[in-house]
């Protein structure tokens, strides 16, 4: 989590200061896809505290009212990041675009563009590669996609989701300044804030789709839950699991339900100590089970 952190910190400040400069840019020189970028800049500063505010909620510790604790506070967050993407950033892009068709204006001073393009290209250029390194850091052998779908962590994947389209953004607006100017075309500078609104909308389905998921409730993954298997079956006591039940409640705590079947002829006391030895080596060999329930059941071939 604290690369993660890293990585939203780094957002955030590049976000900020080029909000600013795009926002200057854009009343200087009366550029449409400038507003887009400035409004998505503002978007994606403001997604940034939000996913901090999610963070820092989800750590509370569980109490009288939330006996599991907070942790889907940051799926829920990310969620709103994830439709706010869509809901004001592309909305907003789409907006200017079809406003500017209505009342082109020649882009005036193309060059305070150009200037405010390439030092946020800078910046949010650096954010990304910090974000790409912070999610390869924890996709390690997976590919792309499939880490983005098994993650527990939406920070990594948002983050990283908003600076590529961050960084697709400028070049987009730089294309569309730069031919405007050379063409004489101010139509151009509106359909790149339109390109805009389409690449913020890509993003916010994808990541809007990930979030939604992980707030529903995800089971542990399917590899670790045979390990966790084995391990219960292989206590002398036990004939094998008849139920298992799992659900994700933050990226570092998982709610873990097991239903062995017991073998015939143990007793009541063999049974507690089973219990408390197989709680004890699935919390030993995977940490992020914080809650461990074992509810016993007579083995089907008891029957």
């Amino acid at each position: 989590m604290a690369s993660s952190k890293t990585a939203i910190y780094s957002a955030l400040a590049a976000n900020f200061l080029i909000a600013i400069t795009k926002f200057v840019a854009a009343i200087v020189t009366g550029s449409s896809a400038m507003v887009s970028e400035g409004i998505h800049s503002v978007v994606d500063t403001s997604n940034e505290i939000l996913l901090l505010l999610g963070i820092r909620k989800s750590k509370r510790a569980p109490d009288a009212k939330r006996p599991f604790g907070y942790g889907k506070e940051l799926y829920f967050w990310s969620f709103i990041v994830s439709i706010m993407i869509f809901g004001v950033g592309a909305g907003v892009s789409f907006y200017e675009g079809i406003t500017h068709f209505q009342h082109p204006n020649a882009i005036e001073n193309p060059l305070w563009n150009y200037i405010v393009l390439g030092v946020a290209f800078l910046f949010d250029g650096t954010s990304f590669i910090i974000a790409l390194k912070n999610f390869n850091k924890h996709r390690g052998d997976l590919s792309f996609w499939t880490a983005v779908r098994k993650s527990k962590d939406p920070t990594s994947f948002v983050i990283l989701f908003e600076d590529a389209a961050d960084v697709l953004g400028l070049i987009v607006a730089f294309l569309g300044v730069y031919f405007g100017d050379l063409y004489g075309n101010p139509y151009l500078d509106g359909v790149a804030s339109i390109i805009i609104g389409l690449i913020l909308t890509g993003v916010s389905i994808v990541l809007t789709r990930e979030s939604w998921s992980l707030l529903m409730g995800e089971t542990a993954p399917m590899e670790v839950i045979e390990k966790v298997i084995r391990i219960t079956e292989s206590n002398s006591i036990i004939a094998r699991v008849e139920q298992h039940l799992s659900m994700v409640l933050s990226p570092k705590e998982i709610l873990l339900v097991l239903k062995p079947g017991i073998k015939s002829g143990a007793t009541a006391d063999e049974i507690v100590v089973a219990i408390q030895e197989i709680q004890e080596e699935i919390k030993t060999q995977f940490p992020d089970f914080k809650q461990v329930y074992i509810e016993p059941t007579l083995s089907l071939e008891r029957v």
